[in-house]
């Protein structure tokens, strides 16, 4: 059987999917604009011109930062041994063709994740995206248990909210497997919609209440970065060759 290719799609990734066991994220520093336009083009040549890496990889995405400096990637793997064994045999070849490409790309680091849980609103069809909005929590050191009851408090004070930011579409929230972060992948309608919800009343997207306090006030909360982006490439497994 012929491997099959990689193939492009607009569509964003389905976050939460039960087969996806690893899922992954990670920032490239590189720079200006301009760079970050080289660097996505780069991305998909290095993949279309290759065979798809894995039937356990479901999609790989990318992601422009709106501080202009910035990409984000989100891989969805089946299992983290097939993401490791990737890296050990086909990754590099990729990472080299790129960085010829676009040279001085900054890579800080791999998070690894477990999905958790998320919401989504239910007033009629669903909006594609316009804005994916990141929400980067870091803890003094790791409990897996703190990670859990946060995001619990999240969706509690969602819940007790009395006016929701009207442009927001879901919230996906993923504990890394070191037990020290959590990241909220949060989709939106567009960028200013986002704008215009932390400018409100109230500290963050929320209101103002007891249980948004709660939150923001949370035992061991070290750090929380807040990044907007625009997905800008999907690459997915194509069909695979007939005769």
């Amino acid at each position: 059987m012929s491997p099959r290719p990689a193939r492009r799609t607009d569509a964003h990734p389905e976050l939460g999917r039960p087969d996806v066991q690893a899922p992954l994220f990670s920032t490239w520093l590189v720079g200006t604009p301009d760079r970050q336009r080289q660097a996505v083009e780069a991305v998909a040549r290095a993949w279309e011109r290759r065979p798809w890496p894995s039937d356990e990889l479901v999609g790989h995405h990318v992601y422009r930062g709106h501080d202009g400096s910035t990409l984000l990637h989100h891989s969805q793997w089946t299992s983290e041994q097939a993401h490791r064994a990737f890296v050990k045999t086909r990754r590099q070849e990729s990472v080299d063709e790129i960085d010829t490409a676009v040279p001085g790309i900054e890579r800080p680091g791999l998070g690894r994740y477990r999905y958790y849980r998320g919401g989504a609103r239910t007033d009629g069809p669903r909006p594609v995206p316009g804005c994916v909005v990141i929400v980067d929590v870091e803890f003094e050191g790791p409990d897996p248990e703190r990670q859990r009851a946060w995001v619990d408090a999240v969706f509690e004070a969602l819940g007790g909210d009395p006016e929701l930011a009207p442009g927001g579409i879901s919230a996906h929230f993923h504990l890394s497997t070191d037990g020290t972060r959590v990241l909220n992948y949060a989709e939106w309608e567009t960028a200013q919609a986002h704008i215009d919800a932390l400018a409100a009343p109230g500290d963050g997207v929320g209101s103002g209440t007891a249980l948004w306090e709660r939150v923001q006030s949370w035992p061991g909360l070290k750090s929380s970065t807040v990044l907007r982006y625009e997905h800008v490439l999907g690459l997915v497994p194509g069909d695979v060759p007939t005769a």
